[in-house]
């Protein structure tokens, strides 16, 4: 079986060991790896158990961080022989970047670097043209947002290294206490949002790997993760600009994604990732909320195979943001409250009904998803990271009269 171009490039040096599982009364297994100490809601569940309905679907692996999505579940993976736009959702290529700094946490003026990070939600004033063509991607409708974080949860967040767990895996990936941090989230913005659009406009549910139009959404697909990529490479690089430091990369890995890759019985099968880390691609940023700390784990290479390869990305959302408003007050005497965080730092959020969406309680509890990815064996920590200043909206007046939102919100994390 021929194994189509945009697929290739993401097959792994083995074969997926997978392989065929048994259906249950029609539906694939569902493995969950999330003790009973952790917070799944009930509407997550049933999406899963949809989702083990849809045609082709083999396997799924649910994380920790599992909570309801538009379009399905969000911290899972589902491993199908067809590929199914909906699973990957509107955000394609959306996932956490972890960059070091040169220079010290101490060192920072975090007021004046948060005036200065306002610069990020103006456009980018490099050479998209340029840069376009050094990553070898072909220009889009959507280029003018490169170097944009977007809404939702997505952040730039300056970090500083709270705690190194192992120190020897640490070493390894360049990791200095005395350097700060920048973890960036973000997507395809407005591109991958019009993929999405275009193949449900076109009826394609699902799509067979083989076919002119699995062929077609995957080479799209590809072009907005690695257009995403350099998003984020290109919100660390504005970000260093702004602490006037130089930066290098830790780990870039995308959790909205699909990839082909050939069983161990020598079938092509879809590996979906929607709100789920890859784990065989070194270290895994795992944010918490703005206010806890982040997590750096390292997968372990001997993780059961029915976590399809897969680690949580995040905290994942308890409250969904329309509940949130009830929540959390947002009058002009909590504002103070809501722009610091436990630690100290700052929250730069210029949006009121973000910042109430947004806020801590809306998420569940970092500490216990550890725990989880610890406890079935799917990761270890290797350091953990507190925000100093976390960047979601800049003020403006039109964030502050409530305007309309972009189309490149998420239902993920953060």
């Amino acid at each position: 079986m021929r194994i189509p171009c945009a697929c290739r490039r993401s097959l792994s040096a083995e074969s997926f060991s997978m392989g065929t599982p048994a259906k249950v009364d029609g539906r694939a297994p569902v493995h969950i790896f999330a003790s009973s100490r952790s917070w799944i809601e009930g509407n997550a569940t049933l999406q899963l158990e949809h989702v083990a309905g849809l045609p082709g679907v083999q396997a799924l692996a649910a994380m920790p961080d599992l909570h309801p999505g538009k379009y399905g579940p969000v911290g899972c993976a589902i491993l199908a022989d067809r590929i199914h736009p909906q699973l990957v959702g509107s955000d394609i290529g959306c996932g956490m970047g972890l960059f070091a700094l040169d220079v010290a946490p101490r060192k920072l003026r975090l007021d004046h670097l948060a005036e200065r990070m306002q610069a990020l939600d103006r456009p980018w004033d490099g050479d998209v043209e340029s840069t376009l063509a050094d990553a070898g991607l072909g220009a889009t409708t959507f280029d003018a947002a490169l170097g944009s974080i977007g809404g939702g949860n997505h952040f730039c967040e300056i970090q500083a290294i709270d705690e190194i767990l192992a120190p020897d895996v640490a070493a390894q990936a360049g990791l200095d206490r005395n350097l700060a941090y920048v973890l960036v989230h973000s997507g395809s913005r407005g591109l991958g949002f019009s993929i999405l659009e275009q193949a449900l406009r076109e009826g394609h549910g699902s799509l067979a790997v083989e076919s002119d139009e699995g062929h077609a959404y995957l080479a799209a697909h590809d072009h907005a993760v690695q257009w995403a990529k350099l998003n984020r490479r290109i919100i660390a690089e504005r970000t260093g600009v702004a602490a006037r430091a130089s930066l290098r990369l830790v780990n870039d890995l995308a959790h909205n994604i699909v990839e082909c890759r050939r069983s161990t019985v020598g079938d092509v099968v879809a590996l979906h990732r929607k709100g789920a880390a890859a784990a065989d691609r070194g270290l895994v940023p795992v944010p918490g909320s703005r206010g806890t700390l982040s997590y750096l784990v390292e997968p372990m290479r001997d993780m059961p195979s029915e976590a399809l390869a897969s680690l949580a990305h995040g905290a994942g959302r308890k409250y969904d943001r329309a509940s949130m408003h009830g929540r959390v007050r947002v009058k002009k005497s909590d504002i103070a409250r809501l722009e610091r965080n436990p630690f100290g730092g700052i929250v730069v959020c210029g949006d009121r009904g973000l910042l109430a969406e947004e806020a801590p309680d809306a998420y569940k509890s970092i500490e216990r998803v550890i725990a989880d990815l610890v406890e079935f064996g799917l990761a270890r920590v290797v350091a953990t990271f507190r925000p100093l200043l976390t960047f979601k909206k800049a003020q403006t007046v039109a964030a502050a009269g409530g305007a309309k939102r972009d189309k490149s919100w998420k239902e993920d994390r953060r």
